[in-house]
């Protein structure tokens, strides 16, 4: 727990007690309010970081200042230290006893008897004097009276006057509520009280609301730790500036000299700086460390090398998420802080030709190995710069890959295998996280070598293989706002590319009807995927992505060209056990009393969880031959139809 008493010119001081963290600024969401014309509205943070706490500074006209100088990032905090923000000053104050706090507020009490018959004070200085009865239940022995509140509840500054550390030469003067968006604690009348008498200190008593979550914190490895962060940030510092003074020009280097002359440069810092050499960092770790955070992508490298990490969530500098065998865990690593974390996002997108700042603070891009990338930073990521990567096996995956995932059975993979193969159209529908790019990467690979694919992507992820490929990729704006090339302009500009199969990596918007249309006029065989939870809901999500191209069309009209263009949809469900499901191959068979029907070919039914909390059930065919079957067949085109009335 960290005590803060503030000082501001013409107010009276305000105490708070602080558990994990808060912000500091004049905007009203931050949870301590200095007000000021320097003053930026997020001007500053308060985090806590292995049981010590730190100051970042989060800009503003003026600087955040400790102990006189301006700071970025500061700690830890300690008694000594004096942070200076606008016209407020922040002290911090040592901590008070339980038994103490207890004995001071009796003496209070006490004194308080012979005003018993005196008119009620008013709010403001009640506020001074209060304790609720929930806060003096909830301290254990060694700790303050502080420590039952929190920013996120009612804030120490109603604590009693007498509460504060005895070293404090101001003379006493009320404290005055916080300025937060909470509802403090009715004042106590002033009616005499028994002296309390000694009790044994209860528990600590937990939230009832708390339970055991992925968010807790890990074991750190010495790298990760306050120390090892700073060796890290000192050592980068030092590679800048030895570089700096070679005068290098980095951005013109190629990458085997960029590494090399880094590497270097580390190994002469290391060598001629023993302050680097401690016995829980083996240097090898730090240089490495040092090294990904210069070249690549910090403390990312080693989650995109571990081939069982399939999603990478980066929520703040110090808060990585990862999701392996379906299953979300928080990583141990960590980067240095926010500027490490900006430097990630620069290296990723710029190779790209895309850019990220405050006029544009989303990108979508992708890795080198076709990984999937968004990143957001402020003022957008409120807990600071964000990324999140969806990765791809290095290993293009086959349909048996999937049989042997569960996906999907081999019976459905022979249907769909014949399916892309004679040129149905067909969209891959299903939630986030599903698989169905994946899916659509296995399906591609089974269109014929002697045809001609064009791939549209907003952001390229799709892994073809046939050699008469052309891969369209959308362009976000420039500085200017101007340059912008949307998906749908994209697929307009294919019909004229002479492709006998369009491949749109996902219909968002209005690209839906241009898509629909390319069906409709010999495209056969066309492949898409969408956002939908089942094939019913894809059918009312395709008539509403076509609206969205702003044409005033009747929906009959959509209708009607959804059910002439769409062949099969094939639905992938992400179950909670993490496993990923083929539920539904359906065939669009046609449309009674302008509603389309739909007519299932292979279902999924469920059968309960295993032991380990893994889905169980198994793929059914319905015993329904599909149109589309029936078609080849009077085309004399040898098809098994066995698959369809096939039961294991």
């Amino acid at each position: 727990m960290l005590n803060l008493q503030v000082h501001t010119r013409n107010a009276p001081v305000r105490a708070f007690a602080i558990d994990q963290g808060c912000t500091i600024g004049k905007d009203a969401s931050c949870d301590i309010l200095v007000k000021g014309m320097l003053v930026g509205k997020l001007q500053a943070r308060i985090v806590r970081e292995h049981n010590a706490y730190y100051i970042e500074d989060q800009g503003g006209i003026a600087a955040t200042l400790v102990n006189g100088s301006p700071i970025t990032r500061y700690g830890p905090l300690t008694e000594v230290d004096q942070i200076e923000i606008g016209t407020a000053t922040f002290k911090i104050m040592r901590p008070v006893s339980a038994a103490r706090a207890a004995q001071e507020q009796a003496q209070a009490q006490a004194a308080s008897v012979p005003q018993q018959n005196s008119p009620p004070a008013s709010h403001g200085s009640q506020t001074a004097t209060a304790i609720p009865t929930h806060a003096q239940s909830s301290s254990a022995p060694g700790e303050t009276a502080a420590d039952a509140w929190s920013l996120n509840g009612t804030s120490a500054a109603s604590q009693t006057s007498a509460v504060a550390p005895s070293h404090v030469a101001e003379p006493a003067a009320p404290l005055a509520a916080p300025q937060f968006n909470v509802q403090q604690a009715a004042p106590r009348e002033s009616t005499p009280a028994p002296r309390p008498a000694p009790v044994e200190a209860p528990l600590r008593m937990q939230p009832l609301h708390a339970k055991k979550t992925a968010a807790e914190e890990l074991p750190v490895a010495p790298i990760n730790s306050p120390h090892g962060i700073e060796l890290r940030k000192l050592a980068h510092m030092k590679v800048i500036a030895a570089l700096d003074l070679r005068r290098l020009n980095v951005a013109r280097m190629e990458e085997d000299e960029l590494r090399k002359t880094v590497s270097t440069a580390l190994d002469e810092i290391f060598n001629h700086d023993s302050s680097f050499r401690t016995p829980d960092i083996p240097i090898e770790i730090l240089k490495k460390s040092i090294f990904d955070e210069i070249i690549g992508l910090g403390p990312l490298e080693e989650l995109i090398a571990d081939e069982s990490v399939t999603e990478i969530m980066v929520n703040c500098h110090n808060e990585i998420f990862i999701e392996q065998s379906g299953r979300l865990t928080r990583s141990p690593v960590i980067f240095t802080d926010d500027r490490a974390v900006l430097g990630a996002i620069e290296r990723i997108v710029a190779p790209i030709g895309r850019r990220i700042d405050e006029s544009s603070p989303m990108v979508d891009a992708r890795l080198a190995d076709g990984s999937r990338v968004n990143a957001v930073i402020p003022p957008l990521a409120l807990k600071g710069p964000s990324i999140t990567i969806r990765k791809f096996s290095k290993r293009k995956l086959q349909g048996e890959d999937l049989i042997k995932f569960g996906t999907l059975s081999p019976e459905m993979l022979e249907f769909l295998h014949t399916a892309v193969e004679q040129g149905a159209n067909i969209i891959i529908s299903g939630g986030t996280g599903s698989g169905k790019t994946t899916l659509l990467n296995v399906l591609s690979s089974y269109i014929p070598d002697n045809e001609r694919i064009v791939t549209v992507e907003d952001a390229a992820e799709l892994q073809l293989s046939q050699p008469n490929l052309v891969s369209l990729e959308a362009r976000p704006a420039n500085m200017e706002g101007k340059g912008a090339v949307h998906i749908r302009d994209l697929v307009k500009n294919c019909l004229r590319m002479r492709p006998d199969r369009i491949v749109i990596g996902e219909c968002r918007g209005g690209e839906a009807l241009d898509m629909l249309q390319a069906m409709n006029t010999g495209h056969d065989g066309s492949l898409t995927t969408a956002h939908a939870n089942t094939p019913r809901d894809c059918i009312a999500r395709l008539e509403v992505m076509t609206l969205m191209a702003g044409l005033d069309l009747p929906v009959q009209a959509i209708r009607e060209q959804i059910c002439s263009a769409v062949d099969i949809i094939v639905q992938q469900s992400r179950f909670s056990c993490g496993s990923r499901r083929v539920t539904h191959v359906t065939e669009v068979s046609g449309m009674e009393s302008g509603v389309i029907t739909l007519q299932d070919v292979f279902v999924f039914k469920e059968e309960g969880f295993s032991e380990q909390g893994k889905i169980q059930g198994k793929f059914v065919p319905t015993a329904y031959i599909p149109d589309f079957y029936q078609e080849l067949i009077r085309r004399r085109i040898p098809v098994n139809t066995e698959i369809f009335t096939r039961i294991d």
